[in-house]
């Protein structure tokens, strides 16, 4: 006998992430983490303290039954349940997120919820899915009346930062990233592979992923959520050392600027850690183009550099 998953036979999965920084001045430690993410009583947080403290929630169901966002207008009904979750890294650097698969054909009358609740995660659209214009709608964003996974996002988050364990006093001022992706399924054979990664304006990234039938929702998120986190990582630092004017104002000012990222930052930058090893590859494609890591030990050595040289004025001043 099938499962209701395997009935389901999705053909793109979609989802969206938003990271920030704990509205917090001292990071959380394990337990405090595990607190903050307890969303269900009846499932545990998922703890991992090697090789960085990183802690997930319970995933949450949210019932949609709207329409799919669409680059060609096509007016696609669907119902279903998207996935929520959020994962704290550190004890500092805060996501959520929110995913569904979707299969290539759904029924034509709405059924009972039941039936949708028994397939976790799982939208189905009424008669077939345009998977390519539907993958397209969701990067390019949803317009009012569909499916808008940003917005279910936000809500998780927004329950997040109004813990009563977050005291809202920030060691540094950040921004919030988005990170939108979707993904189709392989054909011929061929196994996962990141087809393209765009920066946009206002904090948005894009990822586009082809991925084969064995590989579920729940990975392709996760991928997604680490390209986010070290996305925010570069994006942040990036903006430290531009506030910082280095090299065109006093060094110790410049410090002053840069010793946020110093003593939260630095030290987060850990690419495929907790992705599913069948995806961990992929990072390969980003190391390669744009270069990830390399701009981001260019960004280190900078910091680094000006340490060392305010050390030595330092001792030459005594």
């Amino acid at each position: 006998m099938t499962s209701p998953r395997q009935q389901a036979r999705p053909v793109l999965a979609c989802g969206e992430v938003r990271t920030c920084l704990l509205p917090t001045l001292l990071a959380l430690d394990g337990r405090a983490a595990a607190q903050l993410l307890r969303l269900r009583m009846d499932e545990h947080e998922r703890v991992s303290e090697r090789p960085n403290l990183y802690v997930r929630s319970p995933e949450i169901l949210t019932g949609v039954d709207c329409r799919l966002p669409t680059s060609n207008g096509a007016k696609v009904r669907a119902v279903g349940t998207v996935i929520t979750r959020a994962a704290l890294t550190e004890g500092r650097l805060l996501q959520a997120g929110a995913y569904f698969s979707a299969p290539a054909a759904g029924p034509g009358l709405r059924r009972p919820w039941g039936h949708y609740l028994l397939r976790p995660g799982i939208v189905e659209p009424f008669g077939k899915l345009p998977e390519q214009a539907a993958a397209e709608g969701v990067l390019e964003g949803a317009e009012r009346g569909e499916l808008d996974l940003g917005t279910i996002a936000d809500g998780m988050l927004a329950q997040l930062v109004r813990h009563p364990l977050l005291d809202h006093r920030v060691p540094f001022k950040s921004r919030r990233t988005r990170l939108r992706w979707a993904a189709l399924r392989a054909t011929g054979g061929e196994g996962p592979t990141l087809v393209r990664f765009r920066l946009a304006e206002d904090g948005l990234r894009t990822v586009e992923l082809r991925l084969p039938e064995d590989i579920p929702a729940g990975a392709a998120a996760g991928l997604c959520e680490d390209l986010a986190l070290h996305d925010w990582l570069l994006t942040t630092v990036v903006h430290m050392l531009d506030i910082s004017r280095l090299g065109t104002v006093d060094g110790s000012s410049a410090i002053l600027e840069l010793r946020p990222a110093i003593d939260h930052l630095l030290h987060l930058w850990m690419p495929g850690a907790h992705v599913d090893p069948a995806l961990r590859h992929l990072w390969d494609v980003l190391e390669r183009d744009p270069g990830f890591t390399r701009q981001w030990q260019n960004l280190v050595q900078r910091i680094r550099d000006q340490l060392a040289v305010q050390a030595i004025r330092g001792c030459a001043a005594t």
